[in-house]
């Protein structure tokens, strides 16, 4: 029987600068989403029961639909795809399917009737105000079935990505946003409350982004059936794999996660952490979750192939990229985080006491910025090798470091130390998953790497130095309503731009010529 070829390797850069694209648009949208919701909620109790109700579906959106699910399905169904062909690709995709389906079923019911019990856990700062308790409880409930939805739509996205299709699985979380900004403009109106508004908006979301993904498959010739569930061999194999990945991968989001466990103690803390982390997000999924995605195929079939060197090198580039990338934004986010704040937010029920407090959580996750892409560039080499238990050790100490962090200077600092248990936590992690690869061989620095790196960040630095005068210099531009101001610091960020790729080319760190190679390639 003829099989079908796999589909060929893109380049890292260029496929990931596919994602990246699509990701920015939906996190544009997401930001006019954020923009919405703070001038109608403000940081106030509904703002902090809908943005911990939020946390739930939009930590497993990140979790599942940002990779980890990616990291035990990919390599699993690719080698059915290249070495048995579509239709056993199929039928293995078809049994995860349907045993995951019930498997939310169940889980979608207990947690309906468990929401109270799950939200003292969840938000135990909230018992102490009854009316804030209900609301999240109440939220949480409506918004909940997003999980069942987006879970599925993980599984769609990893088959499109197998087959080399990247583009619908980094466009369904425009839909979320699409969704969730007609439910602010439509549906707040009608409503007393505009939490339970926004909550039916999420669950509404999630069935919307199921049907595109499905229509995408319909398009690739690879439509789904639903089987009656049955644990087969590769099923049971499945969920080894993809239990302690979904955790290791998701590592990010369990540790805001617990950030917002701990930040319901203090009022506001909730909201300030929410809105510093969608800022910081942009350039964690335009940058390190596309290439991450974008990876773990690669690495899974070089790795088949026996291509040593080319794994290596792959490694090698990606962090290349990744960090060109990253440092100057981690840099310019630092820099800039109190007028970004301030323009972007402060309006309507959002002061400006909640932009100080804002900016200084966002300041703090900016140091980790690197750390996170990093994280999304490292895990591949792992879970590439159906190794899924070695990160989620990482991870688990990860979290402790992140916990006993948080609650110590949570005493002395607030909201602010949670940020930093976040960042360290996750410089904690990178540390051991480069450790290991190196200590297996799996990894090396070559010398392009070691030449590059320290070159990038003293462009970076160059960089922040010249926004830094800019905001003197442009200072009374900044205070001028909306559209001038905004539109200033669009004029600043462009500017860091070019000043960065200026010092880049100067200190050789990189030349237009080279990305444009990449690209192609």
């Amino acid at each position: 029987m003829t099989q079908n070829p796999a589909p060929k390797p893109a380049s890292i850069a260029r496929s990931a600068a596919t994602i990246g694209g699509t990701t920015m648009a939906s996190r544009l949208l997401g930001f006019l989403r954020d923009v919405m919701m703070a001038a109608a909620l403000g940081t106030g109790p509904i703002a902090d029961a809908f943005f911990v109700a939020f946390r739930f579906p939009n930590m497993f959106r990140s979790i599942f639909a940002e990779g980890a699910f990616n990291a035990a399905f990919v390599p699993l169904f690719a080698k059915r795809l290249e070495g048995e062909g579509r239709a056993a690709a199929r039928r293995f995709a078809e049994d995860a399917m349907s045993v995951l389906l019930v498997g939310l079923l169940l889980l979608t019911v207990a947690a309906e009737l468990a929401m109270p019990w799950i939200m003292r856990a969840f938000a135990p700062g909230f018992t102490a105000d009854p009316q804030k308790f209900d609301w999240a409880v109440q939220f949480t409930r409506i918004a909940f079935p997003y999980l069942l939805f987006i879970s599925l739509t993980a599984l769609q996205s990893a088959i499109l990505n197998s087959l080399g299709r990247f583009f619908p699985g980094a466009a369904a979380p425009v839909m979320l946003n699409v969704t969730l900004i007609l439910a602010i403009l439509f549906l707040i109106p009608l409503t007393d409350n505009p939490g339970v508004a926004l909550s039916w908006g999420v669950a509404a979301a999630g069935v919307v982004q199921f049907l595109w993904l499905a229509v995408s498959l319909w398009r690739a010739g690879f439509v789904l059936r639903l089987r009656l569930p049955k644990l087969t061999p590769d099923v049971r194999r499945l969920f080894r794999l993809g239990v302690p990945g979904v955790v290791a991968g998701g590592i990010t989001q369990v540790n805001l996660t617990i950030g917002t466990i701990i930040a319901s103690l203090q009022a506001g803390a909730v909201s300030w952490l929410y809105y510093a982390d969608r800022i910081y997000q942009l350039p964690l999924a335009v940058i390190g979750i596309a290439i991450g995605v974008v990876l773990l195929p690669d690495l899974s079939r070089r790795l088949r192939a026996g291509d040593g060197p080319g794994v290596m090198a792959a490694q090698n580039r990606a962090i290349e990229f990744g960090m060109l990338l990253t440092v100057p934004a981690a840099i310019g986010i630092g820099v800039l985080a109190f007028e970004i704040i301030r323009i972007l937010f402060e309006r309507g029920a959002f002061t400006a006491a909640d932009t100080q407090a804002t900016a200084l959580a966002l300041i703090v996750y900016a140091a980790g910025l690197p750390a996170f892409v990093l994280i999304k560039i490292f895990q591949p080499a792992y879970f590439a090798r159906e190794d899924t238990k070695t990160p989620l050790r990482f991870a688990a100490i990860s979290i402790v470091v992140n916990i006993v962090t948080s609650i110590i200077l949570f005493q002395f600092i607030g909201y602010v130390g949670i940020a930093v248990g976040t960042v360290l936590a996750a410089w904690v992690n990178v540390g051991q998953l480069v450790l290991r690869l190196w200590q297996r061989g799996d990894f090396a620095a070559d010398a392009q790497l070691a030449r590059t790196l320290p070159l990038v960040v003293l462009a970076a630095i160059g960089m922040g130095a010249a926004l830094w005068f800019g905001l003197q210099a442009l200072a009374s531009f900044l205070a001028l309503p909306l559209p001038g101001a905004l539109a200033t610091l669009l004029g600043l960020i462009v500017g860091g731009m070019l000043v960065y790729f200026f010092l880049c080319q100067v200190t050789g760190a990189a030349r237009l010529s080279d990305l444009r190679r990449a690209l192609r390639r």
